[in-house]
């Protein structure tokens, strides 16, 4: 009875790490709920400026987990990175509060100033934090213990649960009363999400053996002081690393006309995974894992790209184009970005049970395969607005349309994320655990970044020119939403041919 116990339940760690990350996501989706109306309603930026602005930020919140994770990995280890990461994320916040109090005067310029410091208070406070906690998770169990998928996804819904609670709250203030104090409530609530881990880590995030989790570098974590030893990036790696990105940058920013963030990004994500493929500590079976990581990211790229809709676009079809009136309440526009988290709620535990019911049963399929279908359910979603906006009423679209999109991605998601951050966790080498994570957010920075420069070509009924994309013109909302049809339906049937081979390569990881 008690040995049943052990291996269908979960370690208290689990729910410790689930309300640490509920607040912190409460921070990051309250503010996200109503940054893009802030830029576009208090401080007067039009809509490509501010979905740009929207996609950098985006997109650099998911490539400094590279540095955190480096730098837990090497030195700090996990719970000396999330403190740090949690304390500048919260003063982050607390600056964009300083922001919107003084946007209300004449100096738009000053205000603005003070946005991009908190922006970039929130976006290195995240670098430390985000890829920390989430191999934590991971580490409460043992290496091939197969309820990881299902403590992913039950990890993945104390985020949700976070980003569900946040644009009700944060959105209220920031629509009905000042965005100010939409931005002062996110920051209150990173300061809870720090408080919780400080008082309950001790206790209860603990490894299998009951060794307390996160203390030292997870260098230490490995086999052997040679495996330690060889694991250090080299001077050699060092310099591949530092004259990849710059030469990359170099070539993306000058050559192809790419902002100096989307560049900085793009030329990340195209060295950073290269550096740590070429370490001479690893093994064949842990390069093969490793590609494995590595393939999957270009595809995850395209689901962020069409899924962060939600942040920009999408908030602008529900703000201009959709019929927000319920019986005689109008909603506000930012409460739809709950939608895809409270769905998560009702969804998480029931695919997470299916997980663990096909695992019994030796039916569990490998994460790509799951992944493929994550992004067929991101299409079918696109494909329901895109039919929704081809013809929409004078009082707006029915509500139905954006809450079945926000149904199928919820899906979708749960399908692709969590087992990608279960993925990660499984087929990466000890000694690399955060580091690979932090690659693994390079996918979604790249991919929150294009997300921006998709949005900024929201089509205008009034501009005299239309934006075209691979000779595809963006003529009308219709056009517009079904090329992320195209791009997320590509990227799942690509993704379920090379499934096979993947998994062979996995080594029977499931």
């Amino acid at each position: 009875m008690e040995q049943n116990q052990v291996q269908t339940g979960h370690p208290k760690g689990l729910y410790v790490l689930f309300a640490t990350e509920f607040w912190e996501r409460f921070s990051y989706y309250g503010m996200r709920a109503i940054f893009v109306l802030f830029m576009t309603k208090t401080l007067l930026l039009d809509k490509a400026l501010a979905s740009n602005i929207y996609g950098s930020y985006t997109g650099l919140v998911y490539l400094t987990p590279l540095i955190g994770g480096y730098v837990a990995d090497r030195y700090w280890g996990n719970r000396k990175s999330i403190f740090v990461g949690g304390t500048l994320m919260a003063l982050g916040q607390f600056l964009m509060f300083f922001s919107a109090t003084i946007a209300h005067g004449d100096d738009k310029g000053f205000a603005i100033t003070m946005m991009w410091t908190g922006l970039a208070f929130l976006i290195f406070g995240n670098g430390f934090f985000k890829p920390n906690i989430s191999t934590m998770v991971g580490q409460l169990y043992e290496t091939h213990d197969s309820r990881k998928d299902a403590a992913y996804t039950i990890f993945y819904m104390g985020i949700n649960a976070g980003a569900f609670i946040a644009p009700l709250i944060c959105g209220y203030l920031g629509e009905n009363v000042d965005f100010k104090w939409g931005f002062l409530a996110a920051g209150l609530g990173m300061i809870v999400s720090l408080i919780i881990f400080y008082l309950t880590k001790d206790k209860y995030v603990t490894g299998p053996d009951g060794t307390q989790l996160g203390i030292g570098p997870n260098k230490s974590a490995d086999i052997s002081a040679q495996a330690t030893k060889d694991a250090a990036f080299s001077p050699l790696q060092l310099g591949i690393l530092i004259g990849g990105i710059i030469s990359t940058f170099a070539i993306i920013h000058f050559g192809f006309g790419v902002d100096v963030w989307g560049s900085l990004i793009y030329g990340m994500t195209l060295v950073g995974p290269f550096v740590i493929i070429t370490d001479k500590s690893l093994s064949k079976v842990e390069k093969d894992r490793l590609w494995v990581i590595i393939l999957i990211m270009i595809f995850v790229i395209f689901f962020w790209m069409c899924f962060e809709q939600a942040g920009a676009s999408l908030t602008f079809f529900a703000e201009e184009q959709t019929n927000r009136n319920i019986f005689g309440w109008v909603m506000p526009a930012s409460y739809f970005q709950s939608f895809n988290a409270g769905f998560i709620i009702l969804l998480a535990p029931i695919i997470s049970a299916v997980w663990l019911r096909l695992s019994k049963k030796g039916l569990n399929p490998a994460a790509p395969y799951k992944q493929s279908m994550g992004l067929a359910f991101l299409a079918l979603g696109f494909l329901l607005i895109a039919f929704g906006s081809r013809s929409i009423p004078i009082s707006g679209a029915s509500i139905f349309f954006l809450t079945g999109l926000y149904f199928l991605h919820t899906i979708g998601e749960l399908f692709l994320s969590p087992i990608g951050l279960s993925m990660v966790n499984k087929l990466t080498p000890a000694r690399f655990t955060s580091l690979m994570m932090g690659i693994w957010f390079l996918a979604i920075a790249t991919g929150n970044k294009l997300a921006g420069t998709m949005s900024s070509l929201y089509p205008d009924a009034k501009a005299a020119t239309h934006p075209s994309v691979f000779g595809f013109e963006i003529k009308d909302l219709f056009s517009y939403f079904i090329l992320f049809v195209f791009f997320s339906g590509i990227a799942s049937v690509l993704l379920f041919l090379l499934c096979k081979k993947l998994e062979k390569m996995m080594g029977g990881v499931k």
